[in-house]
């Protein structure tokens, strides 16, 4: 179990007691230490080795106190609570060894010039308190500083030995790179094999830095270790773990991240959360209308100097690019028609900026040609689950894995795009849950897994196949279940005799025997949960590996219960809520079909409409408006776009075709925070807020409803989201006056069932909760599908799926897979994490991960420039040596402009979720190849320096 878990459980076990702590009677439970019952108090106690959330070491021994009848004293973090105990802190006994300790320690202080300041110094703090100004005693010998890692510097003169960041890296987010090396006065900290912190595996997460009480660990930035002049609580602005933080602002800039306790992360931060903060003060900000000048063809941005991609453009007044953003969008409509525009919507907004902008599609331009990057990530996801559970979210949070006795983890690499969430799964692994680990490629889960299971790409639903033909033949189907609450079971279970691990392995490549094992211990678990990510539904085949991954948990009845369900982990901040709210083409808000003639009356009548306004039939998705941008036929074709923080010129499959499409628009409208490569080919580009810079809601990938706070003005002329989009509705004819953002949420609230209990006063004053949550008394449902599914019946539907390769196979003229997805440091299409000081130094290149031995075999080393080429394109990048990738398949990040790798990949869609094949097409490996001028595509991350 997790710590919370555990301290859930424990106090379920544990008895009230009193005890007395300096001649105060205190009520407690015997399972709490003295400490944690003397802070929570209101007692202050010496300590520098404890901290909430991590098992108590006891080793600084500054906690010292006295208990009455014993002859030594107690190390209060250790120590726990028993009937009738009395304490004493303050005794001369107690307050001579706090004293004692704190001025051994304070030996080892670095000198005061190189010292931080009390508010990020605790042994300081400590020392104040006790009166101590020096010390008598003789320091170490100097240690040579580290200063090798770009976010974390490392001064181990400052050290005390206390073990807090070993744990925080080893217990905490398990990633092992901290240890505690050699005997005696030789002891030290180190990381891995005593390498320096930027050799070392570190992967940045700075939970030692957070957890370091003396300053050993420090952010690099000196910035960063600066009393800030205000606080602000909000939210990670990028995966959709959606942890909790607290910005640091001075002089009106973030200096600082830090965590806080938060239900999804529980003071946890990744690389991203942490460090990833400074894209928000990029000298590249927009931060004035533009407008396109008129002597410019879009052609020719597909060939355009990034030098001078600026003069392309001139500014504009707010009420100059407003009027000919709208005008332009209202003439467009009324001469080709309603179904002659499209918007896409960003994940990176706010649940309010999301239903505002599918509302002005639907009821502005008049169709339901609206979408957005969820049809790129999990739109295969949300159509079997719809299909198979009746609802497309999540149905246990991650941290339900802490109950979970095995866990799978197919198509995902948590470790890279989820991290905080990876590390509750790890904790839970270090508690005895078995992790049986399926993918392709050997991710760092692996090195935990009991089983990992390295299956050949594009062979999802024959290993599923497998599993469940053993489950049905061993009889290890839970028949309750099956019975009560699912149909179609007879259909697939007929469907599944053609499918055993004999005969699947050769085709998957994993060992019948293995595939027997894990079938059994997932079907034998009293509590098993699966995750997945991209790897699964980024085929054209997705919606059918879901569908398998439905029917094994129906069929073993492992859902609806802790600690089991399926969860498809989200990647981008809000992609949930932005589908919850309406930023789809075949839904209206909460998922409700704009084919259904009830909701057509339900959301004329909420947005007072006359009968027959809203479209009945559903939109164009993603790559469908792309292709309707350059088809002849007049009808159904695409004339004018409002794109809202997209960027599909990265972001789309095939982007060569995409650059195509978005040239060819007669008026494209961007509205962003930078001069992203789709806002190149704009008619019109309006500055936005980045995510410091607004006040809203954001959906996690558990369901959970939380308030990011503003804590930063948008730059220049820039403008709030909310604002624009009103701006833009107010000039093509709609009334809409939405005075704060509270108020597009009780909207929401009207026409969202599962969102209808949460108030705004209610998200002010809890920051987070959980849907659905269907009245203000309701606490929130963390676990869903207890009792009955949300569909007609109330039962969940098995689904059969038979074996569909990949579109495209390699052949002798392309010999090899491309994989292609995210790395830990970059984000989604690097506009934002690419102007990220820390994690550009960390990451700055684009690099291709090639297995050790097919770069031998090619005769190229790691490091030299190498060419992939497919049907649609050639990009040359690095050659990284990397044996988590099977040999045959190559993976590439697709963060990098310069080596842009969707010029490569497939735009074939899965049939029922309408999404793309990133995970699988054919391409050649060359050596060498003429690395591209950065940005020769002339994006407005050419601007980088």
């Amino acid at each position: 179990m997790n710590s919370a878990a555990l301290a859930s459980s424990a106090t379920a076990a544990h008895t009230e007691i009193e005890i007395q702590i300096n001649g105060q009677a205190i009520s407690c439970t015997n399972n709490e230490s003295l400490l944690g019952i003397a802070k929570r108090v209101g007692i202050e106690i010496p300590h520098l080795c404890y901290q909430d959330g991590m098992p108590a070491a006891g080793n600084c021994r500054a906690c010292m106190v006295e208990v009455n009848g014993e002859r030594t004293l107690a190390a209060s973090c250790c120590r726990h609570a028993s009937a009738g105990m009395q304490v004493t802190t303050n005794s001369p006994r107690a307050l001579k060894a706090q004293k004692m300790v704190l001025e051994l320690m304070l030996a080892d202080a670095p000198p005061k010039e190189n010292q931080t300041d009390g508010s990020t110094n605790e042994l300081q703090y400590w020392a104040q308190q006790a009166g101590l100004l020096a010390t008598r005693f003789t320091p170490r010998p100097s240690q040579a500083r580290d200063q090798s890692h770009p976010a974390i510097h490392v001064n181990l003169d400052a050290c005390i030995l206390c073990t807090l960041c070993v744990r925080a890296c080893r217990e905490v987010q398990v990633n092992d790179v901290i240890g505690l090396a050699f005997r005696g006065s030789d002891s030290k900290i180190v990381f891995d094999m005593d390498d320096a912190l930027g050799a070392s595996t570190c992967v940045a997460c700075g939970e030692c830095v957070q957890a370091c009480p003396t300053g050993a660990l420090l952010p690099a930035n000196p910035k960063a270790q600066q009393l800030p002049d205000q606080k602000v609580d909000s939210l990670c602005p990028y995966c959709g773990v959606g942890c909790q933080l607290t910005y640091h602002v001075k002089d009106k800039q973030i200096i600082a991240v830090e965590g806080r306790d938060g239900p999804a992360n529980h003071a946890r931060l990744c690389v991203k959360g942490r460090y990833g903060f400074d894209y928000a003060h990029h000298p590249q900000r927009l931060t004035v209308p533009l407008i396109r000048r008129s002597d410019v063809p879009k052609s020719a941005d597909l060939e355009m100097d990034p030098e001078n991609i600026l003069d392309v453009f001139r500014e504009a007044s707010w009420d100059e690019a407003l009027s000919f953003a709208a005008g332009k969008l209202v003439t467009l409509r009324d001469q080709h028609g309603k179904k002659s525009l499209a918007g896409f919507g960003s994940a990176k907004g706010s649940n309010e900026e999301a239903y505002l902008f599918q509302k002005l599609v639907r009821i502005g331009f008049g169709s339901n040609n609206v979408d957005h990057c969820t049809r790129l990530c999990h739109a295969s996801s949300v159509a079997a689950l719809l299909e198979g559970v009746g609802s497309g979210s999540v149905s246990n949070p991650i941290m339900d894995v802490a109950l979970a006795e095995v866990v799978i983890v197919i198509g995902a690499n948590p470790s890279v795009n989820h991290p905080v969430g990876a590390s509750w799964i790890k904790n839970a692994v270090k508690q005895g849950s078995k992790l049986i680990v399926c993918d392709p490629r050997r991710s760092d889960m692996a090195r935990l897994a009991h089983e990992f299971l390295q299956f050949n790409p594009d062979t999802d639903v024959a290993l599923l196949n497998a599993m469940m033909h053993v489950i049905i033949q061993e009889d290890l189907i839970d028949h309750t279940f099956i019975a009560k609450r699912t149909s179609g079971f007879e259909a697939i279970k007929q469907h599944l005799l053609d499918y055993p691990p004999e005969l699947m392995a050769a085709i998957c490549g994993v060992p019948a025997d293995t595939i027997r094992e894990v079938a059994r211990l997932y079907a034998s678990a009293k509590t098993a949960m699966i995750f997945w990510g991209m790897g699964v539904s980024q085929h054209i085949h997705g919606t059918d590996n879901v569908r398998c991954l439905i029917a094994l948990a129906l069929m073993t009845g492992q859902i609806g219960r802790p600690g089991t369900g399926l969860h498809p982990l989200r990647g981008q901040n809000n992609v949930q809520g932005a589908s919850d709210a309406g930023l789809i083409p075949m839904m209206f808000p909460d998922y409700q079909r704009v084919s259904e003639p009830a909701n057509i009356i339900k959301f004329e009548e909420l947005w007072q409409l006359t009968p027959g306004s809203l479209d009945t039939q559903p939109g164009l998705t993603v790559v469908e408006i792309m292709h309707a941008i350059v088809q002849k036929e007049a009808q159904g074709k695409i004339h004018g776009m409002y794109i809202m923080g997209e960027n599909p010129a990265m972001s789309d499959p095939d982007v060569n075709q995409a650059r195509v499409s978005l040239a060819a628009l007669e008026h494209l409208v961007v509205q962003d925070i930078f001069l992203t490569e789709t806002a190149c080919f704009a008619d019109v580009i309006l500055p936005a807020s980045a995510f410091p810079e607004k006040t809203g809601s954001f959906t996690n990938t558990d369901r959970t409803v939380q308030l990011g706070r503003q804590a930063l003005a948008p730059p220049g002329d820039a403008r709030q989201d909310l604002w624009i989009i009103q701006q833009i509705a107010q000039r093509m004819g709609l009334s809409w006056n939405y005075p704060h953002v509270s108020a597009v949420f009780e909207e929401m609230r009207l026409c969202m069932p599962s969102i209808a209990g949460i108030s705004w006063q209610r998200l002010e004053r809890d920051g987070a909760v959980t849907y659905p949550c269907l009245h203000e008394d309701d606490v929130g449902e963390a676990v869903v599908f207890t009792q009955r599914f949300p569909t007609k019946d109330g039962l969940a539907k098995f689904v059969a799926a038979g074996l569909i390769s990949a579109d495209e196979q390699p052949d002798a003229d392309y010999p090899m897979v491309l994989i292609t997805g995210r790395q830990l440091e970059h984000w989604h299409t690097g506009s934002m994490t690419r102007r990220a000081s820390v994690l550009d130094a960390l990451e700055p290149d684009p690099v291709a991960l090639i297995h050790s031995d097919d770069l031998l075999a090619l005769q190229i080393s790691a490091g030299d420039i190498v060419t992939l080429s497919s049907r649609r394109g050639t990009v040359s990048l690095y050659a990284r040596a990397d044996n988590s990738s099977p040999r045959g398949a190559v993976f590439v990040p697709f963060c990098y402009y310069e080596a842009a790798i969707n010029k490569l990949t497939n735009s074939a869609l899965d049939p029922f979720g309408k999404i793309p094949e990133f995970k699988y097409c054919a391409v050649k490996l060359t050596a060498g190849g003429e690395f591209p001028k950065q940005g020769s595509f002339g994006g407005g991350q050419a601007l980088l320096s």
